[in-house]
């Protein structure tokens, strides 16, 4: 029988701190009512001080490992697909995840591509564990606070507005008998690679420095960005997720679950109809904002947790990150 890589446990970590959008309108200038029914954020966790990058991916990580009943001793990979605002800058955060859940045999590294992080490096795990007999346990960590970097004064970084903090984790499995990736895709759009940067032009009432990062996000040709995400958003979504599928030897049709980064509710909508699936087919995130290459750990626990994820459906993960990359994972469930 051919190997398969498959996962065996998942976790979360949500920080206690709570911003619903009534704390948000006054900060934002945008009425609650708009902030919840157009932008989709009823609420957000926020990082409290202890609450770093690493520390809320080993959480997750922790969580996962115990669902997956693996010691961490037994993990021989660690990837961190968590956010590039993290406990320091030039830094890798997969050592201090390693080291905070004593995956003490394991090498570890990160894979970055923002929001679209997850399922490229649930691609890069699989495609190296069936290479390497050896690494037999993988373990993949995000975590995101990247609702610092925000000024909630710039118009310009609205579609940001949503961004909360969390740690999500998966466990795989090489040689997994369940829940096996059956096929993944990515593509990027180069064009958008500069639309948004982080700069010390767009600071606000806050602190210029925060730790050793300067600056905040912003959006530097914001007609352009959006010009051009409404020609090619939607298509990509669905270009992805396709072939995700069809490596795997099936079609859209055979998928029962989406589960999608946080975005504002009229285009989930959109991917969802495009792929021919209804909203009780996947989770909308409006008690979490978006958290990065977090949200698909997330969807998956949620989904799982409401029943909508059943042995033997065809699940898809996907994201999008700015860069401009979409991503998908397409997983076989049971």
């Amino acid at each position: 029988m051919e190997t398969g890589v498959g996962i065996i446990g998942w976790g979360t970590y949500l920080p206690e701190l709570v911003e619903t959008a009534a704390d948000l309108a006054p900060r934002t200038g945008i009425p609650e009512a708009v902030l919840r029914e157009k932008m989709g954020i009823r609420q957000r966790h926020v990082a409290g001080p202890g609450d770093s990058v690493s520390a809320m991916a080993a959480q997750a990580a922790r969580r996962a490992l115990e669902r997956a009943g693996l010691p961490p001793e037994q993990v021989n990979l660690v990837i961190s697909h968590g956010s590039e605002y993290k406990d320091h800058v030039v830094w890798n955060a997969a050592g201090k995840i390693q080291h905070l859940v004593g995956a003490v045999n394991a090498q570890a590294f990160e894979v970055y591509a923002l929001c679209a992080g997850a399922p490229i490096a649930l691609n890069v795990a699989r495609s190296m564990m069936l290479a390497d007999p050896s690494l037999r346990y993988a373990l993949l960590a995000a975590a995101s606070r990247e609702n610092d970097l925000i000024n909630y004064q710039n118009p310009r970084t609205r579609f940001m507005y949503n961004f909360g903090a969390g740690g999500g984790a998966l466990v795989l499995e090489r040689g997994a008998r369940r829940n096996l990736i059956i096929g993944a895709s990515a593509f990027t759009d180069g064009s958008l690679s500069e639309t948004v940067i982080l700069t010390a032009d767009s600071v606000g009432d806050g602190p210029e420095f925060m730790g050793d990062v300067r600056g905040r996000l912003d959006v530097r040709d914001g007609e352009y960005m959006s010009d051009r995400l409404g020609e090619v958003s939607l298509l990509n979504f669905v270009r992805v997720i396709r072939e995700a599928v069809e490596k795997g030897g099936a079609s859209l049709d055979d998928v029962k679950f989406l589960g999608l980064v946080h975005m504002k509710q009229s285009f989930f909508a959109q991917v969802l109809e495009a792929i021919g699936l209804t909203p009780e087919q996947s989770v909308y995130l409006e008690d979490y904002g978006h958290i990065q290459s977090v949200d698909q750990a997330l969807a998956l626990a949620l989904g799982l947790a409401q029943g909508k994820i059943k042995p033997g459906d065809l699940i898809v993960l996907a994201g999008a990150g700015t860069g401009y990359t979409w991503s998908a994972v397409a997983i076989r469930w049971g």
